[in-house]
């Protein structure tokens, strides 16, 4: 008897503190990338003057930071819902459910194009993926193909065509899906311009890939008998000498500081470009402006998908949950007229935009077997 007692005290007190922390929040609480921040903003703000429903919080704390909060339990103590510029990965799906998060829906919302930007003072650059890996890397080939310490100071250094300007750009930190993006995207593109490196992430063969590492000067100890992790290792090394600064998840600070430096260039997102194109521009890459059209048809090569998640076990526990998630996917929101499209989102194909619109309508499950 004395055990059934404290039993079902024990689940009284679970019971009563789980009331307590929900009462305790009345609103959303949203985290995430940098990126998705100004569209879910506006989506907050619309949602909190439309509706009898709080407006939501938002923390701009990067895709990768979101997605470590996100995981970290349910329960009003954690975040709702997170924003990411990339989509989950798969040792993040893991780290959520080993702490009780297993019902995610995933919601995309649109694309959006990661821009090597300049002061509207500074010379226009047409950069390519070879030379945006060339200007970066932190080992990059040598005369004999072997892998060396970037030596490049200039972009002139890169491409006789570029100018006899000091590469110095400022971009994203390794928690934001822009710095993600950026590497696979940008990095791995130009990356592929070399045959060895592309033979690496091709090979599947352990004497061949062993034999490229030899070639390149590649550690024995980095061997892995998948080429393509080798290849991604050596492709995503950003070089740490200075010509990269880490410049945070505040990217309209990264817009302040290329006024203020016009021999600095900065990566951020199209977005953040269309809201400055009064003092910044986007330099093109492999031939291809950053424009709204050019990005929408996917002609621009360095573009991504914009998502956010939603944690299920929240929805009728914190108040309006569900409501915000149909107002963000709304064809108001993220349609071809939608507000957001005149925020710098680029909207996706009516089709697309209708699967996804019927996913988070359902609340389908998130299914992470499409990430293998």
């Amino acid at each position: 008897m004395k055990l059934k007692i404290a039993l079902l005290s024990a689940v009284l007190a679970s019971t009563w503190a789980t009331s307590s922390l929900a009462a305790a929040r009345d609103y959303i609480s949203i985290v995430g990338s940098s990126t998705v921040y100004p569209f879910a903003t506006v989506v907050a703000e619309t949602f909190g003057k439309s509706t009898s429903f709080k407006t939501p919080k938002i923390e701009s704390t990067g895709s990768g930071g979101g997605l470590k909060l996100f995981c970290t339990g349910v329960g009003v103590e954690h975040p709702d819902i997170t924003n990411a510029s990339r989509r989950i990965k798969s040792s993040e799906v893991k780290k959520c459910a080993s702490n009780g998060v297993n019902d995610i829906v995933e919601v995309k919302v649109g694309y959006d194009g990661i821009v090597m930007a300049s002061s509207k003072e500074a010379v226009p650059m047409a950069l390519t993926r070879k030379d945006i890996f060339l200007a970066l890397a932190k080992k990059v080939p040598g005369p004999d193909g072997k892998l060396i310490d970037n030596p490049h100071n200039t972009w002139k250094d890169v491409n006789s065509s570029l100018p006899a300007v000091k590469i110095r750009v400022l971009g994203p930190p390794p928690t934001s899906g822009t710095r993600d993006a950026f590497a696979e995207l940008a990095m791995e593109g130009g990356a592929k311009k070399f045959t060895d490196l592309k033979k690496l992430r091709k090979s599947k063969d352990a004497a061949e890939i062993k034999a490229l590492m030899a070639k390149m000067d590649i550690p024995e100890s980095a061997f892995n008998k998948k080429g393509k992790k080798v290849f991604k290792a050596v492709a995503h090394a950003i070089r740490e000498d200075g010509a990269y600064v880490e410049a945070g998840e505040n990217d309209n600070l990264i817009v302040q500081k290329l006024v203020a430096n016009k021999d600095s260039v900065g990566i951020f997102g199209y977005s953040f470009l269309e809201e400055n194109s009064d003092k910044v521009r986007g330099n093109t890459i492999d031939g291809v402006a950053p424009e709204f059209e050019l990005i929408a048809e996917g002609k621009y090569p360095v573009s991504r998908s914009l998502y956010f998640y939603v944690k299920k076990a929240h929805i009728g526990t914190v108040p309006g949950v569900k409501e915000y998630l149909v107002e963000f996917t709304s064809e108001k929101a993220i349609g071809t007229e939608g507000y957001l499209a005149d925020k710098g989102l680029i909207p996706m194909q009516d089709a697309e935009r209708a699967a996804y619109q019927a996913d988070a309508k359902s609340l389908k499950n998130f299914d992470a077997s499409v990430l293998k």
